[in-house]
């Protein structure tokens, strides 16, 4: 979980990280394999999305949940 503005900014950094990783991959392998190798990709972008999401929920006076911490 993000506990702080420093780990969204990185957390953001990594997903555009996997979005250009995911566009050549598009143009460098066959259809088939793009599938089956994108997959993880995008699990992982899901999974840092909902994380920036509820970062951005708590307004910066609240305090950050103890699994964050």
């Amino acid at each position: 979980m993000i506990a702080n503005d420093l780990e969204l900014q990185a957390t953001r950094e990594r997903i555009s990280f996997f979005y250009g990783i995911l566009m050549q991959m598009r143009i460098t392998t066959e259809p088939e394999e793009y599938v089956f190798m994108a997959n993880s990709y995008l699990d992982e972008i899901e999974k840092m999305n909902a994380e920036i999401l509820e970062y951005l929920k708590r307004h910066p006076s609240q305090s950050v949940p103890a699994e964050a911490a």
